[in-house]
């Protein structure tokens, strides 16, 4: 089977023009299959406060209004997307823009309303792949920005660590799928205030202990979620760390393991 890589980059890069310039430079020269996933860094709590809407956040994730929603979909789908895309034009690498929506490629429910009501953020429910294995089967790069939709013709703000893992794990019964989280650490560390503290692998059994430790916590826990949730459903392979891991051999990341 083919392999094929998912890259998710987030505000680190996103919010820095010259760290994303530099990053997609680099991006366009891996010579395997590829798709990116991208969240929106700053940009729309930013452009929120320009035009006087609210922004109302929940343990670290966005509550989406319909005006917030119209707001994300701007900067995500529009600007942020279509700023990737062009630039790696520039760099000879054939790409294309896609929220879920586009080819019908990232089907969402919108999330229930429990203790809390996020708004209208989607929860990923099926991955079609056929349209994208047609781009990726002609070298053309898929660009996913974090929304998706329902079918019934709205759009969703979806988490894009969620979207890469449910990609990876979609192409996964036909490629070999590796997934990597780009952040701005070099790893899950053992001490958060100490970047050198990798933990440099990470299995199940392993990752309770941390948690229990309270080693891992917060921000962190739906990242390593996510990331369990693609090794265990046939992703072959899963690393986070600094995007240099991509590049360099010998750069320290966290690999996950079952």
């Amino acid at each position: 089977m083919k392999t094929l890589k998912i890259i998710k980059i987030g505000g680190n890069i996103i919010d820095d023009d010259n760290a994303l310039q530099q990053f997609l430079k680099a991006f366009a020269t891996i010579d395997a299959p590829k798709i990116l996933v991208h969240g929106g860094g700053k940009l729309a709590t930013k452009m929120a406060e320009q035009m006087q809407v609210e922004v109302k956040m929940i343990d670290g994730r966005r509550v989406t209004d319909l005006e917030t929603l119209d707001i994300i979909t701007m900067v995500y789908a529009g600007k942020i997307n279509k700023n990737i895309v062009a630039q790696l034009q520039a760099n000879h690498c054939n790409a294309i823009g896609f929220s879920g929506a586009d080819g019908n490629t990232i089907v969402s429910n919108k999330r229930p309303v429990n203790a809390i009501d996020y708004g209208f953020v989607g929860d990923v429910k099926q991955v079609n792949t056929e349209t994208l294995e047609i781009l990726l089967n002609n070298n053309i790069t898929p660009v996913f920005c974090a929304i998706s939709h329902d079918k019934n013709g709205q759009l969703l703000n979806t988490n894009a660590d969620t979207i890469a893992s449910e990609l990876a794990i979609g192409f996964a019964t036909k490629w070999n799928t590796e997934l990597y989280y780009c952040f701005e650490k070099n790893g899950v560390l053992e001490h958060v205030d100490d970047d050198n503290s990798v933990i440099e692998n990470i299995n199940t059994a392993t990752y309770k202990t941390l948690v229990d430790n309270k080693v891992i916590f917060e921000g962190m826990l739906p990242k390593l979620n996510n990331c369990f949730h693609a090794i265990n459903h046939n992703v072959q392979k899963v690393c986070i760390g600094k995007a240099q891991m991509l590049f360099q051999k010998d750069n320290k990341h966290t690999t996950i393991t079952k």
